[in-house]
C-alpha cells in the first residue's frame, strides 16, 4: 500500500492560476499515444491517461485490460485506486476547515486527538501535511503485510504508531510518513463532526461534479471498476489483497482521469478553497513537498504534482499552473509507468520532444575516451557518482546504489539502460573533464568532478 517504487538512483536523480497563462502548442494525439503505447508494449503500464490545456482535453485514451481474466479492455471512464494522489484531498479538506474557523495549521495535533503522548506536544497539523513531524510511517513496519488485510478503524491505525519513538525533532526533517496523513483523517472527522468520507463527498466530490469519485469500500458493487494487477517473477498477477480501511486518509480514493481533471481545474480556479489558502498548499516546507503536493521547478515551468501506488495500482496526477495543463495517468499494474508516461507527456503538452529508450541510437567508443570520464561527482553533499569502466562500458554508481551499465549515445552523452535519464560528460576550453550534467524528468543536475 502507497509505496514508492521507483529505483534508488531514479530518486535520488531525478500559487495561483495565471490569470492570462500562454497556450502550449502540444505535440500531436499521434505523438502522445505513441509514446503512451512504448510502456504498454513493454507490459509497464494498462490504464488510462487525460492531457488537457485549461478545460480543453487534448488526448484521453486508455489502454489493457480492466480484467484481464475476463479479456475486458480499459475504458477512459473505468475507475482506479488512486493512492497518495488522496492525500492532497485531504489536505484541502483541513484547509477548507482552516477556512471555516474549525482548526488552524499550527494547532498541536493533541488538540484533535486525545490520546496523544507527550512526544507529539510540538507536533502541529502543518507538519503532518508537509511530512515534518518526525512520526514513522506505519506502512513500513516489519508486521504491515500481516495487517493490511485486515478491516480497522481510524483510532486502530494510530495505535499502531502512537507509542513508537520519533524519527526526529519536529520540523527538522522531511520523511514521507501515511502516518501523518491518517492522523490528519482523525482531525478532519473530529473538526467537522463527519466522517472522513463524507466530509470529501459533500465539499469536494458533489460540488465538482466529481460523481466518478468517491471512498473506496473493497465490498460495495462499483461499476467500471478496474482490476489491479502487479508484476512478479512469472509474470503479470493478481495484486494482493488490501481493506481499503487501511490506507483510510493516506491512500482510499478512486477515481478517473476525467474527474481528477475536474479537480485541477476547481482547486487552481478556488472553487474548493480560497486562494490564499491555496497558497499555502503550495507553499514547500522541506524537499519542494508542500501540502499534500510536491512543487518544483522543470524546464517547462513549475508543476504541482503527486504519485500513489498502492496494490495493483499507481498514479500520476502533474498541474502545470503557469499554462494550465493537467496531465494524469492512472494504471491498474504497478510499475513505473504511469509517472514515466505523465512526464513525458507532460513535455509533449508544452512542444517539447520526447525521445524514447527505443528510440535511442547508440554507439561504441574508444576505451581511451571511457577512461577520460572515471572519476567521482558530486551531485550533491553526501551524494556521488562513480564513473568506472567494466570491459567496453561506462558504469555508473551512485552512492548506496548498485553500479549501472551507461549506453553511449555521443562521444560525451551516456544514458542507464534500466532507467529513463541522460549524463552528459562537461569538458572546458582545454578538454579537461570538469563535471557531469544529470537530467531527468524535466531537472538539469551538475555534478561537478570531485
Amino acid at each position: 500500500m502507497i509505496r514508492k517504487q521507483l529505483t534508488g538512483l531514479a530518486v535520488a536523480l531525478m500559487c495561483s492560476l495565471a490569470a492570462a497563462a500562454a497556450a502550449p502548442t502540444p505535440a500531436s494525439a499521434e505523438r502522445m499515444d505513441q509514446v503512451a503505447k512504448f510502456y504498454v508494449d513493454t507490459r509497464q503500464f494498462m490504464g488510462a491517461v487525460l492531457v488537457a490545456h485549461g478545460d480543453h482535453v487534448l488526448f484521453s485514451k486508455a489502454y489493457g485490460s480492466a480484467n484481464l481474466e475476463w479479456e475486458i479492455p480499459n475504458t477512459v471512464d473505468a475507475k482506479f485506486r488512486i493512492g497518495s494522489v488522496t492525500k492532497q484531498f485531504t489536505a484541502a479538506a483541513i484547509l477548507l476547515l482552516a477556512e471555516r474557523g474549525k482548526l488552524a495549521l499550527h494547532d498541536p495535533i493533541g488538540k484533535y486527538y486525545a490520546e496523544a503522548p507527550a512526544a507529539w506536544n510540538a507536533i502541529t497539523l502543518h507538519h503532518l501535511l508537509t511530512h515534518t513531524s518526525g512520526i514513522p510511517n506505519f506502512t513500513s513496519f516489519p508486521d504491515y503485510d500481516d495487517t493490511e488485510p485486515l478491516p480497522t478503524t481510524p483510532a486502530d491505525i494510530v495505535e499502531r504508531f502512537r507509542d513508537k519513538p520519533l524519527e526526529f525533532t519536529p520540523g527538522a526533517q522531511m520523511r514521507y510518513s501515511n502516518s501523518g496523513y491518517a492522523l490528519l483523517g482523525v482531525v478532519v472527522e473530529k473538526a467537522s463532526g463527519l466522517g472522513y468520507a463524507q466530509f470529501l463527498d459533500a465539499n469536494i466530490f458533489e460540488p465538482l461534479g466529481m460523481k466518478a469519485s468517491c471512498y473506496e469500500s473493497n465490498i460495495a458493487l462499483l461499476p467500471r471498476r478496474a482490476a489491479g494487477y502487479t508484476p512478479g517473477p512469472n509474470g503479470i498477477g493478481n495484486a494482493s489483497y488490501v481493506h481499503m480501511s487501511v490506507p483510510y486518509s493516506a491512500g482510499a480514493l478512486y477515481s478517473t482521469v476525467a474527474d481528477l481533471h475536474r479537480w485541477t481545474r476547481g482547486l487552481f480556479a478556488n472553487k474548493v478553497i480560497s486562494a490564499a489558502s491555496l497558497a499555502k498548499m503550495l507553499t514547500p516546507a522541506k524537499d519542494d513537498y508542500a501540502l499534500g503536493v510536491a512543487v518544483s521547478s522543470t524546464d517547462i515551468g513549475r508543476v504541482v504534482q503527486h504519485g500513489g501506488g498502492i496494490n495493483g495500482f499507481n498514479s500520476q496526477l502533474a498541474y502545470y499552473p503557469d499554462s494550465q495543463v493537467t496531465v494524469v495517468a492512472l494504471s491498474n499494474l504497478n510499475g513505473g509507468g504511469a509517472s514515466a508516461i505523465a512526464q513525458k507527456l507532460g513535455q509533449l503538452a508544452h512542444g517539447r520532444p520526447v525521445v524514447l529508450q527505443s528510440e535511442r541510437k547508440t554507439m561504441k567508443l574508444p576505451r581511451a575516451t571511457l577512461e577520460k570520464y572515471v572519476g567521482t561527482y558530486q551531485l550533491r553533499p553526501g551524494f556521488d557518482l562513480t564513473f568506472s569502466v567494466e570491459g567496453d562500458s561506462l558504469v555508473v554508481q551512485a552512492t548506496g546504489q548498485p553500479r549501472m551499465p551507461l549506453a553511449a549515445e555521443s562521444a560525451t552523452k551516456f544514458f542507464p539502460l534500466p532507467i529513463e535519464a541522460e549524463l552528459e560528460v562537461v569538458v572546458d576550453a582545454g578538454g579537461n573533464v570538469t563535471g557531469v550534467r544529470f537530467r531527468q524528468g524535466g531537472r538539469d543536475s551538475l555534478a561537478p568532478r570531485r
